[in-house]
């Protein structure tokens, strides 16, 4: 070997040296770093002429596992949304407050109950009546406060959707940015160690708030998809598009998180025709879709379903009474029926009026099945009239019915005790809220009682839209009905089963006259909600929805109240029951009667026909509302502390792979500084060689 040859491999020696010597220092200034990972020069021997001639230097590169930070995307994508879920269960847990509280819910309904056991003693005072009818309101504005609440949840909800997208955003376009460094310097064979750290930082937050898979690709580029194969990352950019103001609104539906491609001057392109519409996509995104389609509308649903139910039993027993005086005319509320209507009852009714001390002026008893399958509402009325004479009158327009007492007497209308007048369900007073306790502008709270073949009463260019979601949420299905008029129920039913939603189970009414749905056995817990409908039926103001009873959630909780008259003064809560077996003549009301308050107690421990719900009581229901959100919320803190140990342990692992240990740097650093003088040193000896060669000259 020649001087020369010495010479160049100790020089390269040299240069090595200095490269891992920098390589280090830069290591060890990184200590701490989040999401460094370490370089290391890589040698490869010389080669010259067939002979080994020192050491070649190529670019340092990182020391990574693909494995160990696919991990970290994975489980930091479960981490985002347990985190999100957990945080708003526990603030939906706080609402209803801790069991036992006075202020929560359970506790307000029980209170109805205690107050109602207040009423029986020697005789309903108007204190007691006064407090049995301020702890109904004080239960309701408990209930609707508690759905404002909720909406509100709601609300917040959605704006972290829209701030969540935008954070997508952009990530996305960072991510995309360093695609391109990344790829730029591995074809011209420079170190890309800087970008890719800052590339992997960028995706460990996208995959918190969206779960995806990535991909290594040859030329150094990361391709990037959701869990449900969307690409939001190749070699051209997208960004998701989500119409909304970022303010955050509760409303029945949302427009879906559109992908497009983003052209070369920064302009929103193309759709790429890809949603993101699922909880299932995962991360802090999905777990807010989940929030916001299943997690808090279901709350609501059930709030709504034991409103209708408390409403539905409290009206029953007002309904079946009367105040002493009686009032002189009971108007009921908006049902949505026609006098042309099918009638629907069966059993009896009877319709008194009386003298204000409560002496009995006339009485009909109504049987509707005499008045044959085919009798009407306007028939109804008609035998109210004809049994009354001029003692009284009934009317009906506008989907309310209203019976009058003529020369200042008062009208009673009770139950037949043999065979109580029935539809639904519910009694024929009940049915159109002549008397009702719990009133709501709206219209009627009880079922409807309508089938299959009676005409839906709706007009050209109404719509109802109908939507089908899947248990995480997710809208599956949609269809427009557009009910043609003079058509029928059973029309819309078969529009429904012969549909766009037919894949996903079938439709039906109750006997209660309530929209059923049966999904299919391949997605079970499938629901339906209407979060548009702009049907009127036969322009009572009524549309579809509110006659179906769809959801809990269209109950009329939010419009509620105690009837004003009642809550304003005690003597006008219907405590009094009618004498059945009174004459004309003959004290018919009773004004010491509290025969009410014992069936308000009777009536609220009776299970109810809930619907979905099943048939329970209303307390049992309030208590597994309550229980039900606990249960979720200590669910999702189990699984928000899972995903957070799993996510640190992945990161540990990845760490302690690709992360510096300054014990094993400073060991490095004392290696390396040996090769430099071990390289100096062959230097000096070639030096001295060549000295010695010239002075032989000499």
């Amino acid at each position: 070997m020649s001087l020369t040859d010495i010479l160049g491999s100790a020089l390269s020696g040299l240069n090595a040296a200095q490269a891992g010597l920098r390589s280090t220092s830069i290591n060890i200034a990184n200590v701490g770093t989040p999401g460094y990972a370490r370089e290391q020069v890589n040698l490869a021997p010389g080669v010259t002429a067939g002979q080994v001639s020192g050491v070649r230097v190529s670019e340092p590169t990182r020391v990574a596992d693909q494995f160990l930070e696919f991990n970290v995307y994975r489980r930091s994508g479960d981490f985002g949304r347990t985190d999100v879920v957990a945080n708003y269960s526990d603030r939906l847990q706080a609402l209803l407050g801790a069991p036992g509280n006075e202020s929560g819910l359970p506790a307000r309904l029980d209170a109805i109950g205690a107050a109602a056991v207040a009423m029986t003693g020697p005789g309903a005072t108007e204190q007691t009546v006064r407090g049995f009818t301020g702890t109904v309101q004080d239960a309701l504005q408990s209930m609707q406060q508690l759905g404002k609440d909720v909406s509100v949840l709601r609300t917040d909800v959605e704006s972290e959707v829209g701030g969540t997208v935008t954070t997508i955003n952009d990530l996305l376009g960072r991510i995309q940015a360093l695609n391109d460094t990344v790829s730029r310097q591995v074809a011209l064979g420079q170190a890309t160690g800087g970008a890719t750290d800052l590339r992997m930082n960028a995706v460990e937050q996208l995959s918190g708030l969206i779960k995806v898979t990535v991909r290594q690709q040859p030329d150094g580029r990361l391709f990037i998809e959701t869990a449900g194969g969307v690409t939001l990352v190749d070699k051209r950019a997208r960004t998701l598009d989500y119409p909304t103001s970022g303010e955050g609104v509760d409303q029945a539906s949302y427009p879906p998180i559109a992908l497009h491609f983003v052209e070369a001057d920064g302009r929103v392109g193309a759709a790429t025709g890809e949603r993101l519409d699922s909880p299932a996509i995962g991360g802090r995104l999905g777990g807010l879709l989940e929030l916001r389609d299943k997690i808090l509308p279901g709350f609501s649903e059930q709030l709504g379903t034991l409103f209708g139910g408390l409403a539905e039993s409290l009206n029953a027993v007002s309904n079946a009474g009367s105040t002493v005086p009686p009032p002189t005319s009971l108007t009921g509320g908006n049902s949505g029926l026609v006098a042309t209507d099918r009638l629907g009852f069966t059993g009896r009714a009877v319709f008194a009026v009386t003298q204000p001390d409560g002496t009995l002026v006339t009485k009909a008893t109504v049987d509707f099945d005499a008045l044959g399958a085919g009798a009407t509402i306007a028939d109804a009325v008609a035998a109210i009239n004809a049994g009354l004479g001029g003692a009284g009158s009934a009317s009906f327009a506008n989907g309310r019915l209203t019976i009058s007492a003529s020369g200042g007497n008062g009208v009673v209308v009770a139950q037949d005790a043999a065979s109580p007048s029935s539809r639904a369900g519910i009694g024929f007073a009940q049915a159109f809220g002549l008397n009702d306790l719990i009133t709501d502008p709206a219209g009627t709270l009880g079922p409807s009682g309508l089938t299959a073949a009676d005409p839906h009463g709706f007009g050209a260019g109404e719509t109802i839209d109908v939507v089908i979601r899947d248990p995480a949420g997710k809208a599956v299905a949609r269809q427009t009905l557009n009910p043609t008029p003079g058509g029928s129920f059973a029309d819309l039913l078969a529009d429904l089963n012969g549909g766009a939603l037919a894949p996903f189970g079938s439709f039906a009414l109750d006997d209660r006259g309530r929209l059923r749905f049966t999904p299919n056995a391949s997605i079970p817990t499938a629901t339906v909600e209407i979060p548009a409908d702009s049907s009127n039926r036969f322009g009572t103001g009524r549309s579809f929805s509110s006659l179906m009873h769809v959801s809990g959630a269209a109950s009329g909780l939010a419009g509620s109240a105690v009837r004003a008259d009642i809550l304003a003064t005690a003597q006008r809560l219907p405590l009094a029951r009618l004498n059945l077996a009174a004459l004309p003549g003959q004290r018919a009301l009773g004004p010491g009667d509290i025969r009410g308050a014992t069936a308000f107690i009777d009536q609220l421990g009776r299970p109810l026909d809930l619907g979905r719900a099943g048939t329970m009581r209303i307390d049992h229901l309030a208590t597994q509302l309550l229980g039900r959100t606990g249960l979720d919320a200590a669910r999702a803190r189990d699984h928000l502390a899972d995903a957070s140990a799993r996510r640190d342990d992945a990161v540990s692992r990845r760490d302690s792979f690709s992360g510096v240990n300054i014990d094993e740097e400073l060991a490095q650093l004392v290696v390396l500084q040996n090769s430099y003088s071990a390289a100096a040193r062959v230097i000096t000896s070639a030096s001295q060689m060549y000295d010695v060669l010239i002075g032989m000259i000499r």
